[in-house]
Formats: C-alpha cells, sequence, structure tokens
C-alpha cells in the first residue's frame, strides 16, 4: 500500500500489561540505563518474540510484539492484517549488551526464519510478514548490513533459500514524523502469546538451518569488540528449528 492509501489509524494508543508475561520487567520505557533497543521482524511475531525472550544470560530485559515500520499510527491486528497499514509484525527486543551482543540476536534472527521469502513467511502471506531489521544507531546498522551479507553468503553456499535475501533495512529516525514511530504495540492478546494459557501452537517461521558464519570472518574492523557473548554449545544445543520454540518451555534457556 502506498502511504497515500494507507489507513489512518487512530490517535490512542493501545493498552498493554505493565509487566511482561514471563520476565515481570516493564514492558514500555524509559528503559534502566545502559539499556538498547532492536527491533525485528521475520514473519510469525508469536514464535518470534517467544525465541527471543527466551535467550539465556539475562542479556534479554524485555520484549514486546507489534506493528513496525508502516504508515498508520496504532494501528490494530486487523488493520495490519488488511495490508493496508504498510506495517510488518515485529518484535521489539530491549537488551543489555554488556550481558548479550547484537550479534547473538542478529544470529537468532538470521538462522530463525527465512529470509528469501519476500512479502510473507511459510503459509502466512502478506506485507506484514515480511523480514526486517530496523536500527537506533549506526553501529546497528553497520552490524546488520554486514550480517546480512555473510548469511547471503552463507545460504548460497547451502543452496538453501528462494534466492536472494529480501530483509529490508531502516532506520528508526524515518519513522519520526510520519506515522510518528517506528514500532507501535500489538494488543495484549498478542503479547508473550504462546506463554498464555490457551495459546495456539502455531508459527510459520521457516528456519532454513543453515548457521551464521563466524563473527570474526565479517566483522567490521573497528566492532570486533562487540562479539557474540553466547558459547557455540549454546548454538549447537539450541539452534532455531522448524516448529522448536512452539513446544519449548517458556522460561529463557540455562546455559550448561
Amino acid at each position: 500500500v502506498t502511504q497515500s492509501r494507507a489507513l489512518r489509524g487512530g490517535a490512542d494508543k493501545i493498552e498493554i500489561s505493565k509487566h511482561h508475561f514471563i520476565l515481570h520487567t516493564p514492558m514500555e520505557g524509559p528503559w534502566p540505563d545502559g539499556m538498547k533497543v532492536v527491533v525485528l521482524a521475520n514473519g510469525c511475531f508469536w514464535g518470534s518474540e517467544k525465541g527471543l525472550w527466551r535467550l539465556p544470560g539475562g542479556g534479554v530485559f524485555s520484549t514486546a510484539v507489534g506493528f513496525a515500520a508502516g504508515y498508520t499510527p496504532n494501528p490494530s491486528y486487523n488493520e495490519a492484517c488488511s495490508g493496508s497499514t504498510g506495517s510488518t509484525g515485529a518484535v521489539q527486543v530491549v537488551y543489555d549488551p554488556c550481558k548479550l551482543s547484537l550479534v547473538d540476536l542478529l544470529r537468532w534472527f538470521w538462522e530463525s526464519h527465512d529470509p528469501t521469502q519476500g512479502m510473507g513467511q511459510g503459509s502466512d502471506r502478506g506485507t506484514q510478514y515480511r523480514s526486517g531489521l530496523y536500527f537506533f544507531e549506526e553501529e546497528q546498522r553497520r552490524l546488520m548490513e554486514a550480517s546480512k551479507q555473510a548469511y547471503s553468503k552463507a545460504l548460497r553456499a547451502s543452496g538453501r533459500g528462494e534466492g536472494p535475501i529480501t530483509t529490508e533495512l531502516r532506520a528508526a529516525a524515518e519513522f519520526k514524523n510520519k506515522p510518528g514511530e517506528l514500532f507501535y504495540y500489538a494488543e495484549e492478546y498478542h503479547q508473550q502469546y504462546l506463554a498464555k494459557p490457551g495459546a495456539r501452537p502455531y508459527c510459520s517461521a521457516q528456519p532454513l538451518q543453515v548457521s551464521m558464519p563466524a563473527f570474526e570472518t565479517w566483522a567490521p574492523a573497528d566492532l570486533t569488540h562487540l562479539a557474540p557473548m553466547l558459547p557455540e554449545s549454546f548454538w549447537l544445543k539450541h539452534r532455531p528449528r522448524p516448529h522448536s520454540v512452539v513446544g519449548a518451555p517458556n522460561q529463557p534457556i540455562k546455559l550448561d
């Protein structure tokens, strides 16, 4: 949809719980000093959020699902699913860079879906299921771009995927004027959905089971200090696999 044809949306933000259903941390800022924010979109946000809040080490402070990179302020779920907002379903991750590197989050992002599927993921089709990475600072942008190039080479070498990576990379600042924010929270029903009683065990993400190349092979020379903090043993045991996150325990993973 074009901006001129997008739904107008609403002035009132969607109300959500004050605290995360699993982590019991605040769902909205202001965030504690030192925390950083990134927004990741890789298809069905139910499973994406669960995979991210389960990352070990206490580095993920809070997660939330919502709608990102669109034209419509405060869209509802039904409005986003209509394809008339320009939004994609996304996860906002608040993380402590002293405990978890953005590189760890990016590895989970790339390995937990098929970033070559364009406007969709699995059986879920439409612009609201497109893959995207959204940054708030220059270091994040550079790591996202470098990781995208590295994973693209890994996919080509393995013969996996449907073609070139279609993931979009955009700055949060692009959305400051219209619609006003990069990310708008989805309804409370969707927050930490897969951890709640009666949840439908569903996630359309299509992990290709291709490992992210070692950081030292693709890291920008002046950003090597942002190396991953999760050990390779974690990835060997817990790497994303099709539908694995749906039936996984709700609590964060504990490292051996």
